[in-house]
Parts: structure tokens; sequence; C-alpha cells
């Protein structure tokens, strides 16, 4: 199945898994902060995104495998992970330089880390070796000094409930011409009835311990948002005017914006401070 894909099994919609970038920052963050071991955090990373390896590190000619190249890092300064998830026209958590800005965006996402004073990024490509090998190969591009423009947890939280409250509206509020509601698809009532049912469970969001329990509720939130906006993209507009057919798009693309900012906040808060 391809990476990002819908599961709809009847009225069930499942998240679909989060970018490889965002296992590598939550588990690697989990193990820097010592609250699982090394092994068990690659093991994690991996059930994700598949093996990987790393290449690109200083003084290592060849590339990796992940367990031994986080060692190595770790060894020349690595002591945090941030998540950057951009898109063409939003470079969301990148510094630059344009090498690194570019391959990011191709890839849909990147980890930033900083390695005795030099700041660099690995950013994931499919690896596929053979017929059956499917994996993930990291390669460390340089970065530049600065802090990229990001939210904090709370101004991430705050934007996604507007942003969520804007979207429900563009969907399930446009008459269409005939003055009737737009036909929804089940799939996305389910999706928004599972928003209201998440205080009964307690999903990570691709969030691994150690993390804050505000941190976990956002990348939970976030993660069923993004179904909700790939469900509702999927519409055909089918009796709605060009008006309308704005309306819902702009609402879109504004949760879609919260959606991937709450994601990055949230993280990239393993080493805020405790309140």
């Amino acid at each position: 199945m391809p990476s990002g894909a819908l599961i709809v099994v009847g009225m069930h919609v499942a998240q679909p898994p989060l970018h490889a970038s965002g296992a590598l920052v939550a588990w690697g963050n989990a193990w820097l902060t010592g609250h699982v071991g090394l092994d068990e955090a690659v093991d994690a990373i991996e059930r994700t995104s598949g093996p990987a390896v790393i290449n690109g590190i200083p003084d290592i000619s060849e590339e990796v495998p992940l367990r031994r190249g986080l060692g190595d890092l770790r060894m020349v300064g690595l002591t945090e992970l941030r998540l950057a998830l951009p898109v063409p026209g939003d470079p969301l958590g990148l510094p630059g330089p344009p090498e690194l800005n570019v391959a990011a965006i191709e890839a849909g996402g990147a980890a930033l880390i900083e390695l005795a004073g030099s700041p660099a990024g690995l950013v994931p490509a499919e690896d596929r070796r053979g017929s059956s090998y499917v994996g993930v190969r990291w390669r460390l591009v340089e970065a530049l000094r600065g802090q990229p423009d990001v939210p904090s947890l709370p101004e991430a939280d705050h934007q996604l409930s507007l942003a969520l409250r804007e979207a429900t509206n563009a969907l399930l509020s446009v008459d269409d011409v005939s003055g009737r509601p737009p036909a929804v698809r089940p799939e996305i009532l389910d999706a928004l009835a599972a928003l209201r049912q998440s205080h009964h469970n307690e999903p990570t969001g691709g969030l691994a311990p150690g993390y804050p329990p505000r941190a976990h509720r956002v990348a939970a939130l976030a993660g069923r948002l993004s179904v909700v906006v790939e469900l509702a993209r999927g519409l055909d507009g089918h009796n709605l005017d060009a008006e309308q057919m704005r309306r819902r798009a702009e609402a879109l693309n504004t949760l879609d914006r919260a959606v991937r900012r709450a994601r990055v906040a949230a993280h990239n808060s393993a080493f805020d401070p405790v309140p």
C-alpha cells in the first residue's frame, strides 16, 4: 500500500501511519531523554517505515544501519531531533539552505538535528533493493543555523481547534445550488464522529513515551483530522457553485496547515519545560 494511503473498512476509517520523519523524531527523542533504550526506539521506527540506513555521517564513508547510525550521531553531539513537515509554499520547520529545503519538500518531511554545534537535517528517501526489500535511506544534509518559524504546542492546539470549526462548517453547512445540504461521504461523517469519541481512548498520534499528555492529545487529534482532510478532498463538489467550492477548498487548506503545524509542535515538545 502506498505511503499515506487511507484504509476504509465499511464505516471505519483507519489512520495512515505518520511520515517516517515523525517516527524518527518521536522515538529518537524518547531514546535521547532516557525513556526507552536504543533497541526499542529503532524497532519502533522500523515498524513504521521499514528497515533503515543512514549515510553522510561525519567521518563515516559508508551507509550504516539505523541502530549504529543513531549511536554514531550521538557520539558527535546529537542531543535532540526536531520535525519538519513542509509542502510547496510552506517550508514548515526548515531553516534552509535550498538543498535541504528542496529535498525535504520532495520527501514530505525531515528530522532536524544539531551535531556538536553544526546543524543538519536527516531527509528520508525510499530504499528499494531487489523485489522484496523496501526501506528508508536517511541522508544527512547540512542545515543553516536559526530557529524555523514553528508554533508552540499551545499555539498549535488553539489553531487546530479554530481550523476544525471552520472546516466542519464548510463540510456540513454549505447548501448546494438547489438549497439542499450537500451529500457528505459516510467515511467523513464517521471520521468526524470519531473526533467526538476520542476521549474514550488514548491514542498516541505517533508519539513515544516521555512526551507530555497535551502533546499526545494534539498529535492524536491531528492524525484523525488528516484523514478528514484526505477524504474531503476526494469529494467531487457535485451541485456546489464556484464560490462554495472555493470556501470548502480554503477551509481544507487551512485545516491541512493546522494539522501539519500541530504535528510539528507535538513532536518537537519532548524537551519543553514541564509546567
